[in-house]
């Protein structure tokens, strides 16, 4: 399997196709898929913000779209200090595909490394067991 430092170094890759001309804030998401393939994902705004897609879910959907269905981990990078923690959304989104043995790898400008469980990021979360 990929290392962590490995997948950063695929999301901060990733960040480089950022398109943010508003926020100026690039982020990058590499998300590792099931059978070792790594899926690059980063943010595209749009002048209507609500439209604007998160690195994380850009990954997701690439993946989904092209019969991607299972997935061991996700490294995000944003531009800042801090960890770049996805949003609501993606996690939500992450909750649809993941279970709790997928790993969220966050790194920050300091090439720090935080790795997180669906669990913790998510925890209660709401899904398809749900609906049944």
């Amino acid at each position: 399997m990929m290392n962590h430092n490995e997948l950063a170094q695929k999301a901060r890759e990733a960040q480089l196709g950022s398109y943010s001309p508003y926020s100026k804030f690039r982020v990058g998401a590499a998300l590792l898929t099931g059978d070792g393939e790594v899926v690059l994902g980063s943010n595209v705004e749009n002048a209507s913000y609500g439209l604007t897609i998160c690195a994380e879910r850009t990954a997701f959907v690439k993946a989904v779209s092209a019969g991607k269905k299972k997935f061991k981990a996700i490294a995000v990078v944003g531009d800042m200090d801090d960890f770049c923690t996805p949003c609501g959304a993606c996690r939500q989104f992450m909750a649809e595909f993941c279970g709790n043995d997928f790993e969220i790898v966050l790194i920050n400008s300091k090439n720090e490394i935080k790795v997180f469980s669906m669990d913790e990021l998510l925890p209660h979360s709401f899904g398809g067991e749900q609906l049944r």
